[in-house]
């Protein structure tokens, strides 16, 4: 589907390495079919050395030619991104974007251009781990929406969505989910320390309790909770443990975090007053 595919990356920080990374060691794209820019020449430097691509350090350059631009930018740098490109990509050219709190009205304004995917991907990325969810405008063709799909698949996972509103709920949800993830970790761990498990130890027993326990979910395809309860016997720890948790609010605390979070994102993409 990417053959013979011309991608261009605006911005070459670690979501953008990824994402070059998963392209060229899948063998879905060339490394010569990939360009990337950078106003740091000594970041330009470092992918270059290791995958091989195209660099420049000018957006504009970097764009001609391109069947494909991700847009991989800062988002407080959009504008001066928007100003050097709005008149430079043809309108066939896909733009996808993975800027964080930038709406689709926002880029098509800045860059001029109708033919967009925006993208919330989250950070496990970097490992193929990732979780993207998207959505476009309706001038993108059935084959760039099937180009993006192979091109978010080579991250992780992806899902397609109808309405700009789920990427909020995304941004959330599994955009935000490592650091809550990565917070319950760390709580765990120093409860193992604060036991009198040595802090390797305890990170051992976190990390893999965390990694099985999604693989054991998945190979189910049970609800949580009934997994939950596999784990808990009547009067036992783990149900004393639980008891703990639910009197202390815990669900009720995550979910009133997460809702925070989709309405912060919503105020950040100028779609609601209240931040």
């Amino acid at each position: 589907m990417l053959e013979n595919t011309n991608i261009t990356f605006i911005g070459s920080g670690a979501m953008a390495t990824a994402m070059i990374a998963g392209l060229i060691e899948q063998g879905l794209l060339a490394p010569q079919r990939i360009i990337a820019s950078d106003p740091f020449a000594a970041q330009l430097e470092k992918i270059k050395q290791r995958y091989s691509i195209k660099t420049t350090q000018s957006n504009v350059e970097a764009v001609k030619g391109a069947d494909i631009i991700v847009l991989a930018v800062k988002p407080q740098t959009l504008t001066a991104v928007g100003k050097e490109l709005k008149n430079e990509i043809p309108a066939e050219t896909l733009v996808l974007s993975i800027l964080a709190g930038s709406t689709i009205n926002t880029i098509s304004q800045t860059l001029r251009h109708d033919r967009l995917v925006r993208v919330m991907p989250n950070t496990p990325a970097q490992v193929n781990k990732g979780m993207s969810v998207w959505t476009c405008t309706e001038q993108v063709s059935d084959r760039q929406k099937q180009q993006t799909q192979t091109i978010l698949g080579a991250l992780g996972e992806e899902i397609f969505v109808d309405s700009e509103k789920f990427l909020d709920m995304a941004t959330a949800l599994s955009g935000g989910g490592p650091a809550y993830v990565y917070l319950f970790m760390e709580a765990l761990i120093d409860a193992g320390v604060h036991m009198g498990f040595s802090r390797p130890v305890a990170q051992q027993l976190v990390y893999q309790t965390m990694e099985g326990s999604v693989a054991f979910a998945r190979s189910m395809d049970s609800h949580p909770a009934e997994l939950r309860n596999m784990v808990t016997s009547p009067g036992g720890t783990t149900a004393e443990a639980l008891y703990q948790l639910e009197k202390s609010g815990f669900r009720a605390i995550i979910s009133k975090a997460i809702w925070a979070a989709c309405k912060k994102s919503r105020y950040l993409g100028g779609l609601d007053d209240n931040g």
